[in-house]
């Protein structure tokens, strides 16, 4: 990264909408004038305005991005830039910091800005009022030294008693020399006094002297053709205001380059969507511009902005209704399954899931009653739930992902999900072994994987309608010290007892009426008034007493039945 300083007319003369435009990734113009004005400011009073960075676009590469060119006359009632003519360039830049500032200069020194108040339209330019006496605060340092103003024209103002000129700021630029800048006013100021021709000669040179001569804009040109690090180093570069996410880099060029939809708009409302499906989820813009590359075919998947060229982002466009209907249908899935934010260990596991539906073309697939579908959803759930537990998607997820989309893309039949192809390719089996079923049995109550690890010991259970809740058989009131003391048990034997309570040996799912009916009673006073099958729906051990003492027993029973019946489990039963 090179480092230059340039003149402020050399940039705005030469290379503003010459060779130097704007990338889409940046943000609208959204300086007023009085920013403007204080701009000015600072550079006739010798305060810095910052570095700029520029970056080098090289011929070959220069029509794979949108560019923008600045705005010279702004107008507040269409503040948008206009797309930039490259035909006959060969190499150009991009700016990545300073577009606010160049743009006000530009305006100030060559353009103009409209605004409307009060019904009235009015286009302004920039004027300095050469007479008027520099200003000096030692108590406010934000008070402007000089008088530049945005004015319909160099009239007088009647309330302003102190003595005007209002000199048009861009006729700077007309002048080579600094004597002949003064001489163009001279003829105008020959009745004023002569300490007022002073201070009017002293203010035209010193602003010829800042705008012509010195090189006062500085900026590192970077020449780097890895588009994600210029990226990075944009966002790096933006640190003021509003914090910048590498998605809404993506989403400004998304914004910029979608023919007929708003990109960013679009996005966002989809986001808030599916976050609101169920009790409601967090996934964030960077998980729906991911699933837009994954589910869009012929498409690289890497979530970068070299990905997100004209091209593929024109494919995004032309798929963004198969993109929300499937990541939509997947979300409601998993919902439907109880999944909730805290216990979707990976999100991005929901994306090899939307694109088989994508390929199966399922209409209506959450709430069918089909057979096969409903054994297809079965399946989709015990995958998900094995794959979360064996980490499946822990590490390098762009190459599982791809993995997985490839094996979709092999299958010629799309009646039922393709499992096994895929836990082959994840190098994972389809049941648990001795050593995982042991550690599913020690999880604890209402962490990320206990639900889950019920919902596989229900495998005729309903989950459409209900909302199902993890429950403590024997209630996990009764665990404190304090009450285990009064039951006269030993410290031992509390130790042991509060060792297993709070983990699946002690767990079961209830609906929410069975929970509210049961409260905090005790198996001994709970368990005779449920029917029949009750036991074998929740895996009860058949035991002769429920009493709290036999509490260790009731556990060491629990987890013969756990273990078989985990040892069962298979994605096909």
């Amino acid at each position: 990264m090179s480092y230059v300083a340039k003149t402020i007319k050399d940039v705005i003369i030469n290379f503003l909408n010459k060779t130097t435009f704007l990338p889409a990734i940046q943000r609208p113009y959204v300086w007023d004038t009085d920013d403007i004005e204080k701009l000015f400011d600072s550079i006739m009073g010798d305060f810095p305005i910052n570095t700029f960075l520029f970056w080098k676009i090289t011929q070959e590469d220069k029509g794979r991005w949108d560019t923008y060119e600045f705005i010279r006359e702004f107008d507040s009632k269409n503040p948008h830039n206009k797309s930039a003519n490259l035909n006959g360039f060969n190499d150009i830049y991009l700016v990545l910091d300073g577009q606010q500032r160049l743009t006000s200069l530009f305006i100030g020194l060559k353009g103009s800005y409209q605004y409307l108040r009060y019904g009235r339209l009015y286009k302004t330019k920039l004027y300095l009022n050469i007479l008027k006496e520099e200003s000096v605060s030692d108590d406010n340092p934000e008070e402007l030294t000089y008088q530049f103003k945005f004015r319909v024209d160099n009239s007088k103002d009647e309330k302003d008693s102190n003595p005007q000129f209002w000199y048009e700021v861009g006729k700077i630029l007309d002048h080579n020399d600094p004597e002949d800048a003064k001489k163009s006013v001279k003829d105008k100021l020959f009745h004023y006094s002569d300490e007022e021709k002073d201070i009017a000669n002293r203010h035209i040179g010193r602003l010829h002297q800042r705008i012509n001569y010195i090189q006062s804009l500085n900026y590192y040109e970077e020449t780097s053709d890895d588009y994600d690090k210029v990226v990075k180093t944009f966002i790096r570069a933006n640190t003021g205001g509003v914090k910048l996410e590498y998605s809404d880099i993506l989403l400004s060029t998304a914004t910029a380059q979608f023919k007929t939809l708003n990109a960013k708009k679009e996005i966002h409302d989809f986001t808030v969507s599916i976050n609101a499906i169920g009790s409601g989820y967090s996934f964030e813009k960077d998980f729906v511009l991911k699933g837009s590359l994954y589910l869009t075919d012929g498409l690289p998947i890497k979530y970068k902005l070299n990905n997100f060229t004209k091209e593929n982002l024109g494919k995004i466009e032309d798929n963004w209704g198969n993109i929300k209907d499937n990541i939509t249908t997947a979300v409601e899935l998993v919902s439907k399954f109880g999944f909730i934010d805290k216990n979707l260990v990976s999100k991005m596991a929901l994306l090899p899931i939307a694109y088989y539906l994508s390929k199966k073309k399922a209409k209506n697939f959450v709430n069918s009653t089909d057979s096969n579908d409903v054994k297809n959803q079965i399946i989709i759930q015990k995958w998900l739930i094995i794959a979360f537990f064996k980490n499946a998607f822990g590490s390098s997820s762009d190459t599982t992902l791809k993995n997985l989309q490839d094996v979709i893309n092999a299958q010629t039949d799309f009646s039922y999900f393709p499992y096994e192809a895929l836990n082959k390719k994840l190098n994972i089996e389809s049941s648990f072994n001795e050593v995982e079923i042991e550690n599913l049995l020690s999880t604890n109550y209402s962490t990320k994987y206990s639900f889950l690890i019920l919902s596989l010991l229900y495998p005729d259970r309903d989950w459409k309608d209900v909302k199902h809740q993890e429950d403590h058989i024997f209630p996990k009131s009764e665990f404190t010290s304090t009450k285990l003391k009064k039951r006269g048990y030993d410290q031992e034997k509390i130790e042991e007892y509060q060792k297993f309570f709070n983990c699946m040996l002690n767990l079961e799912l209830l609906t929410p009426s069975e929970n509210n009916e049961k409260k905090a009673k005790e198996p001994l006073e709970w368990l005779p008034s449920r029917d029949d099958n009750f036991k074998g729906r929740h895996t009860i051990p058949i035991m002769l007493s429920y009493e709290f003492d036999n509490f260790i027993e009731f556990v060491d029973e629990r987890r013969k039945l756990l273990q078989e019946k985990l040892k069962t489990i298979t994605l096909i039963d």
